[in-house]
């Protein structure tokens, strides 16, 4: 047992996400959103972090880490816990964040996730993204759409990632996971190999240059089902940031690739809930309509929002409707759903009164008056 095991033992008791380990501080976790020192652990310093760091990685790539700054591997604990770990360098030394991962992959259902997200596992082409700033539960969300699909078809799955997290057993698809960059150099790489590899579908963990979303894109047109992932948080802004990364003279041939391939936008955030300890998900959905298609050809994404609040009959859900659904409900407070809101004067009425003297809490709803 390494000795570092303690601390993902702590977190596992406590119902936590992440650790985090840092030269010059006492080791932290991150439990429901919030970050707080493990009780009774000293400072962390010098040669015995640096060993304590070690013990669980490869030496060749510890090595690498050191000279270079940065390091993401995965770490199996035993066969129920895993983490992605990602080594870095900051100013007074070492650090280090771990971030715990299911071994059980959710369902759909179990994450709350709108039923509708269903959809995009029967598509037989084009390009799904799946958004959200980091630790939003992208992840967690894809894994569960992968999943839905390893049971319900038949189909070659490869995914490419950084490093792998969920692990998937093939069940009634075959899945083939690669990492970067052990099993393949990077996204790009592993991407265009897909493309000689009988893949049905293809995941791609990060699409964050050129080079792997112009490859998403030609992989999409070509017959593939591309499921990518962007730091973005509503449908707009990923569509806008697809097309940005390409030299001007490129953008307007872009727009028409991304109108012909994209299939649609599954928008994520986390809001801590006030009802009982834990978050929840709230999700922006949209489908690529004709409409949206012609919106993306000529460049006028800011009618995207109109398009996504008149879609709801096709499963269509603005952000901001999921967040009022969430405050309706007494899910979460009237504080965090004005941080997380696109539009936040819609809820900026509500502040800054607290979820229970607005009647939340008693069962009465002035939201709906």
């Amino acid at each position: 047992m390494a000795r570092i095991d303690s601390y993902f033992q702590y977190l596992i008791e406590n119902g936590g996400s992440d650790v985090h380990l840092s030269e010059g501080q006492v080791p932290k976790v991150r439990v429901h959103g919030s970050i707080a020192a493990i009780p009774g652990e000293e400072v962390l310093s010098g040669e015995n972090f640096k060993s304590f760091l070690a013990e669980i990685c490869e030496e060749n790539s510890f090595q690498q880490y050191l000279e270079s700054g940065d390091l993401d591997f995965a770490y199996e604990m035993d066969e129920n816990s895993r983490f992605r770990c990602n080594y870095l360098k900051q100013k007074n030394g070492l650090a280090a964040v771990f971030r715990l991962i299911p071994t059980e992959i959710a369902s759909l259902e179990d994450l709350n996730i709108p039923t509708v997200v269903k959809e995009f596992g029967h598509m037989r082409s084009g390009l799904v993204l799946v958004t959200g700033p980091t630790g939003s539960g992208k992840s967690t969300t894809l894994a569960a759409l992968l999943d839905y699909i390893n049971i319900n078809f038949s189909r070659h799955i490869i995914t490419v990632e950084e490093p792998i997290e969920f692990v998937h057993r093939s069940k009634n698809s075959i899945i083939t996971q690669r990492e970067v960059p052990i099993q393949t150099p990077s996204f790009a790489d592993g991407l265009r190999a897909s493309l000689r590899e009988d893949a049905d579908i293809v995941l791609v963990g990060e699409m964050r240059d050129l080079e792997t979303i112009s490859l998403a894109l030609t992989a999409a047109e070509t017959g593939l089902l591309v499921f990518g992932t962007l730091h973005t948080n509503n449908a707009r802004k990923t569509v806008d940031r697809l097309i940005d990364v390409f030299p001007a003279d490129q953008q307007s041939q872009v727009r028409t690739m991304l109108a012909a391939s994209l299939r649609g936008v599954v928008a994520q955030l986390l809001m801590r809930r006030c009802d009982k300890p834990g978050r929840c998900a709230v999700n922006e959905i949209m489908f690529a309509t004709p409409a949206v298609a012609a919106i993306i050809r000529e460049g006028a994404t800011q009618k995207l929002y109109d398009v996504i609040i008149g879609g709801k009959s096709e499963g269509m859900q603005f952000m901001d409707e999921s967040i009022w659904e969430k405050l309706r409900a007494g899910m979460v407070t009237p504080e965090e759903a004005y941080m997380k809101a696109i539009d936040k004067t819609r809820f900026k009425k509500f502040l800054p009164a607290s979820a229970a003297s607005l009647g939340v809490a008693s069962g009465e709803n002035p939201l709906d008056h």
